[in-house]
């Protein structure tokens, strides 16, 4: 499999675009409202069995925004995708911990990793071509 059998075309190029995009946008905006931790955001972690301390907030919210630069960065994307993963990987941990929702609650986090995933397998070359490239060595 040659590089150019890897390469999307323009929309599709787009598409991953926009969907990285979004999701690089609600993570920030989720890491954001944790740095200034306001009230909706002490009472989600009292709710979810934590002692809601500033510290805590702040905590996650660097975490997160972090993870998610490393995404946004073309040149770092996979990792970030991987850091990211493994923050929503717990986000759903807890969920299933408190006994909420499946399809609202535990699963959001599978459906932004999905998209996640998508976005970056989509947009980047070098991704597709580390996950999916018959030259790999073993």
């Amino acid at each position: 499999m040659n590089s150019n059998e890897l390469a999307p075309s323009t929309p599709l190029l787009w598409t991953g675009r926009i969907l990285s995009g979004l999701v690089i946008a609600f993570l920030v905006f989720d890491g954001a409202i944790k740095l200034a931790p306001i009230q909706p955001v002490t009472d989600s972690l009292l709710e979810l069995g934590f002692t809601p301390t500033d510290a805590l907030a702040r905590g996650l919210g660097i975490l997160l925004i972090a993870c998610t630069l490393l995404y946004a960065i073309p040149r770092t994307s996979l990792l970030g995708a991987i850091l990211v993963t493994g923050y929503l990987g717990g986000a759903i941990a807890i969920q299933v911990r408190v006994g909420n929702p499946l399809f609202t609650h535990i699963l959001f986090s599978f459906y932004l990793g999905a998209f996640m995933w998508a976005g970056l397998l989509i947009r980047n070359r070098q991704a597709r071509y580390a996950l999916f490239s018959e030259q790999r060595q073993t």
